[in-house]
This record gives structure tokens, C-alpha cells and sequence, in this order.
């Protein structure tokens, strides 16, 4: 019996840009996602920055159905570089391409304001996102020793990855 899934036909993936009107939505997912998870005021801040750029994933899953939060990339541009913060995408919708159109829609933003480089961190034992990442062109450059602090567990490391931006 297989576990694969099916990827999503990506006419039924809209990106929808995330402002602070979003903070709520934006907040609910990462709260599902992340522990500790960013709270409503911390998501308004985050979203309300002039650096900001951020988008959430809405899903149709057929022409007939109502779109449905999916998931959302949030990043941060400085001078010529950005950064993507937080990225998550709700487990019904994982491995089925939603991550990679956020990924793709966050640098093609970023391209525009003129940026050369995106970066990230990944927990060093975070192997499948390790994976997206890698699929999307971003490769290791670095690396953050202790950087991700787990309750009841030792502190993970994390791996600094770019996407040059600039070709």
C-alpha cells in the first residue's frame, strides 16, 4: 500500500499577500506548526516591518471547492539580502508542491526589490525540509551551533542556506 500523495495542480494554489491585516490567519497556522508559536501581536509586528514581504498559500482542491489556508512564507528584505523567517504549510498539505510555490513566490518578490540573496536556517536534523530547500536551488553556507532550543532536548543546530538571486 502506497503513502505517496498527490501533488496539488498548481491552478488550485493562489498566493496571497500576508500585511498585518493577515496577522491572525498567519498566526493560527504557525501556532499549529511551531512550538513555541508566534502569537497574534508578534505576527502583527513581524508583518507590519517596511522590510516585510510575506504571502500565505490558499488551496482549492477541486474546481468546485472552497479555497482553504494551506500555508505561508514570511521573510525580510535589508539592503540586498532577505531572509525567510518563518515558512510552514498545514500537514494536509505538505510534500504536495505547496511549500515549493511559497518558496518560488517569496524570491521572485524579493528579485523585484533587488535582492541578490535569500537565506534561511534549517534544523540540522530537519531532513525533508533540508530537501525542499535544496530542490529549490539554496545550498549550505553556513553553520549555527546550538540555534534551535527544544523543550526537554539538547539545542540542534542549524544549517544557513542561500539562493543567489542574482542570475
Amino acid at each position: 500500500m502506497s503513502t505517496a500523495v498527490a501533488r496539488l495542480d498548481p491552478k488550485f494554489i493562489s498566493l496571497v499577500w500576508a500585511g498585518p491585516e493577515r496577522a491572525v490567519e498567519v498566526a493560527e497556522m504557525h501556532g499549529q506548526l511551531f512550538q513555541p508559536a508566534w502569537n497574534e501581536a508578534s505576527m502583527q509586528e513581524t508583518l507590519s516591518h517596511p522590510g516585510s514581504i510575506a504571502f500565505m498559500a490558499r488551496v482549492r482542491e477541486g474546481a468546485d471547492a472552497l479555497p482553504e489556508p494551506a500555508g505561508f512564507v514570511i521573510g525580510q528584505i535589508a539592503a540586498d539580502e532577505a531572509e525567510i523567517l518563518s515558512i510552514g504549510v498545514l500537514p494536509k498539505f505538505q510534500r504536495r508542491g505547496v511549500g515549493t510555490l511559497l518558496i518560488e513566490g517569496l524570491a521572485r518578490a524579493a528579485k523585484r526589490s533587488e535582492v541578490n540573496r535569500l537565506f534561511l536556517e534549517v534544523a540540522a536534523d530537519n531532513q525533508s525540509a533540508f530537501e525542499l530547500y535544496r530542490s529549490c536551488g539554496f545550498t549550505a553556507v553556513g553553520m549555527r551551533k546550538g540555534y534551535y532550543e527544544r523543550a526537554g532536548a539538547e539545542p540542534q543546530d542549524a544549517l544557513v542556506l542561500a539562493l543567489p538571486l542574482d542570475r
